[in-house]
């Protein structure tokens, strides 16, 4: 298998083939992300990208039941692009379960319902979509290119199609400035989305990206971590999507949950005052990671 620069895919996809059909991110302006800012976005030949899939057909044909299709927001590939990938996975995999792929507001609004209904018959069945916030104010500052009205029509318009969501949340991201709004339009915008997958993560300051830079100038300051678990309690308590998996499995996390939302809700609550509470175990942070 080809692929350029480091490999990124969320913890879900850890047993997923993982094909790389663009390079890079085509917004890759996020104030905390560095996962491809020493990467020009480009798309991949498309014969390229066949032969990688011929490649992984050939030697475990029989053993892929997932492929995830990278890198940052490869949905915003040319439809006509990605059918013939589709086709072709579909087709090299006879256990294949889901395709898979992140993806921005921004890319999937530019999809037409059409197309959206022809990639998840073709079978893209899972969307990864990183919001990371509710709060208006915050998705500005964090420089991220739609709004919380916007994550809300691409999910409406990603459920229409039949694609399953995964969202991401970001702890602290709003700084201590809007820890407040931050976790109560987060839990909204999880609301409004009602995806099937949550994953909350703990904000990272990277040396070099924007949020750092800003940081350093105290125009920034990253939530303590008491602070961020209350944020955690805030987006638990009032979030109400219909019924999705909610998870705090990533590295970057210091307490560790799983369960379901809303069935769950009264238990991953009372864990995580005891957590404030000092009566659980929190991640040390040596261990902690991206």
């Amino acid at each position: 298998m080809r692929y350029e620069g480091n490999v990124y895919r969320p913890p879900s996809e850890s047993d997923a083939y993982i094909l790389q059909a663009t390079i890079g991110c085509s917004w890759n302006r996020c104030t905390y992300c560095d996962m491809y800012r020493d990467k020009v976005y480009r798309e991949r030949e498309l014969p390229e990208v066949l032969e990688d899939l011929r490649t992984a057909v050939a030697i475990a044909g029989e053993r892929i039941s997932k492929v995830f299709v990278g890198d940052g927001d490869a949905l915003g590939m040319p439809t006509q692009s990605w059918l013939p990938i589709l086709d072709a996975a579909r087709a090299g995999f006879p256990q294949l379960r889901r395709v898979s792929c992140y993806a921005t507001a921004t890319n999937l609004l530019k999809k037409s319902p059409e197309e959206l209904q022809e990639l998840r018959e073709r079978g893209l069945t899972r969307l990864y979509i990183g919001p990371e916030s509710g709060d208006d104010a915050t998705l500005k500052r964090i420089a991220k290119g739609a709004s919380h009205a916007d994550h809300v029509e691409a999910a409406q318009r990603a459920h229409a199609a039949g694609m399953e969501i995964s969202m991401i949340v970001l702890l602290g991201v709003g700084g201590t400035a809007r820890a407040s709004e931050h976790a109560a339009a987060t839990a909204e915008l999880i609301t409004e989305m009602n995806p099937e997958y949550v994953a909350a993560l703990t904000t990272t300051v990277i040396p070099g990206t924007p949020l750092h830079r800003l940081q350093t100038t105290g125009r920034y300051a990253l939530p303590g971590v008491e602070p961020m678990l209350a944020e955690l309690r805030t987006i638990v308590d009032l979030a109400r999507p219909s019924d999705a998996v909610f998870r705090t499995n990533h590295a970057s996390n210091y307490l560790p949950l799983s369960g379901r939302l809303p069935q769950d809700r009264e238990r991953i609550v009372e864990t995580i005052d005891h957590a404030l509470a000092g009566q659980v175990r929190l991640r040390p942070e040596w261990s902690r990671g991206l």
